[in-house]
């Protein structure tokens, strides 16, 4: 396969895929009035309750003060809630307010739609192995990104700048 071929280059296809979902998502999400942000912040709140805010950027790939004004705005729509962190005083821990319960089904319900009409036409079958390739392809990923710093400091050339 050549990988100038931009219709089946593996890295462009996920970027472009990610895209077309997001936006895909958000032409949907729409009447919940919501940033990709805020839903983002949401979502991944939902499975990290407790989760400090410097976690979290990290997590959302986003700049702290990014998350600090989506933060702002989920809080005062009673949606998130700050609590200081028990072990640091200048550290904030995030958790969702009661109120967010129900909007969080409303995004899981969006996410499944749009889900179900990207993947239109393949088998079930289909279907797990891609995620189970994506899931290996992660866990590689994830593997190497692990052992790059300490390859970095093993290496000879790191105690000399």
């Amino acid at each position: 396969m050549d990988q100038r071929d931009l219709n089946r280059n593996f890295g462009l296809l996920l970027v472009d895929i990610a895209r077309l979902m997001r936006r895909n998502f958000a032409r949907r999400s729409q009447p919940l009035g919501m940033t990709e942000g805020q839903w983002r912040v949401l979502v991944r709140l939902s499975v990290n309750q407790g989760i400090t805010q410097a976690a979290l950027a990290e997590l959302l790939e986003i700049q702290p003060i990014t998350l600090v004004r989506l933060i702002d705005r989920l809080e005062a729509a009673g949606l998130v809630e700050r609590r200081p962190a028990p072990k640091d005083r200048r550290a904030f821990q995030l958790y969702l307010m009661p109120k967010a319960q129900p909007v969080i089904e409303q995004i899981w319900a969006l996410a499944l739609e749009t889900r179900a009409e990207a993947l239109a036409g393949l088998s079930a079958a289909a279907r797990e192995q891609m995620i189970d390739a994506l899931v290996t392809i992660k866990a590689n990923l994830l593997r190497l990104d692990a052992e790059e710093p300490a390859a970095r400091a093993e290496s000879p050339d790191a105690a000399h700048g």
